[in-house]
């Protein structure tokens, strides 16, 4: 039995992997990509409701925590 394929999304790298999770890669992306649209006066805030509701309140504060520190 073949092993499913993962489903690729835009923001996959040229290797087929997403940028290490608290690197900031993927939220620069996804800010850049909701920018684009045009209809958003804060892509930034949008990318942090967005994430926040994908990994939680606490984890999401620990990866901004350390972008801070590291920028």
């Amino acid at each position: 039995m073949k092993a499913p394929m993962k489903k690729k999304t835009p923001m996959m790298a040229k290797g087929g992997k997403m940028p290490k999770l608290g690197s900031g890669e993927r939220f620069a992306k996804l800010t850049k990509n909701i920018a684009a649209r045009g209809n958003v006066s804060n892509p930034a805030a949008v990318a942090a409701s967005i994430g926040r509701k994908k990994y939680g309140a606490a984890k999401m504060a620990k990866m901004a925590a350390a972008g801070r520190k590291k920028g």
